[in-house]
């Protein structure tokens, strides 16, 4: 791995680590986002998992247009998109 590929892996962990201790809630469409992102980001093709039919169909339509990026991408993605909801979001 190169030290490129490991910034970029150090960014995205910092950028998940940050999501998970953020105690309010976040709006419905950056929730879809990340979770798309972080699925492409982690190579993790599995069904969503809610008991819930329509959240199911929310997420796998983000996961759907989230398709053709690279799992780079999907990283840079969500860095991005943390960032710019803390910077602006609130």
């Amino acid at each position: 791995m190169s030290s490129k590929e490991d910034k970029l892996e150090k960014e995205f962990r910092d950028a998940v680590d940050r999501v998970n201790a953020y105690t309010d809630p976040f709006p419905a469409d950056i929730l879809l986002k990340l979770y798309a992102y972080y699925k492409k980001a982690t190579n993790d093709y599995s069904r969503p998992k809610s008991k819930k039919a329509i959240i199911n169909a929310f997420k796998t339509n983000a996961l759907f247009q989230a398709k053709g990026i690279s799992e780079d991408e999907a990283k840079r993605a969500y860095i991005d998109l943390v960032n710019n909801y803390f910077l602006y979001g609130k």
